[in-house]
């Protein structure tokens, strides 16, 4: 069902805190960072191959959300339906549609499906004071 997994999507209370701790602790790449709509999205890169690290100042609770990349949104949402996902919200990102949902044990997952794959390149670079 996933093709792979795009962005580990973290909540923190002072995103720039963390920001500055992930680039000094863990030597990450600062990609860009937003400041719209009363919040800050930052992300980053800790390894060339793995997920993007999205540090987001408006996300609930503590748990990261896992975004896994689908080929065909609209079957995984109607697949996840039927299972059983629990607390399944549709919503957008930029990169396309967007369907966040809890497994038992409370763990946190999205799915999506890259429909506007140019937005890596739309926001790289992009720091917001």
């Amino acid at each position: 069902m996933f093709m792979s997994l795009d962005f580990l999507y973290v909540p923190t209370a002072d995103v720039d805190l963390a920001v500055d701790s992930a680039v000094k602790v863990l030597g990450a790449e600062l990609v860009w960072k937003i400041r719209a709509m009363g919040t800050t999205v930052a992300c980053l890169r800790v390894t060339e191959a793995g997920p993007a690290l999205l540090l987001s100042g408006h996300l609930e609770g503590e748990a990261p959300i896992l975004v896994y990349r689908v080929a065909d949104y609209k079957a995984t949402v109607a697949q996840l339906r039927k299972v059983g996902a629990t607390e399944l919200r549709e919503l957008e990102i930029p990169h396309g549609p967007c369907a966040s949902f809890r497994l038992g044990g409370n763990q946190r997952f999205a799915v999506y499906e890259l429909v506007r794959a140019g937005m890596d390149a739309h926001f790289a670079g992009r720091i917001d004071a």
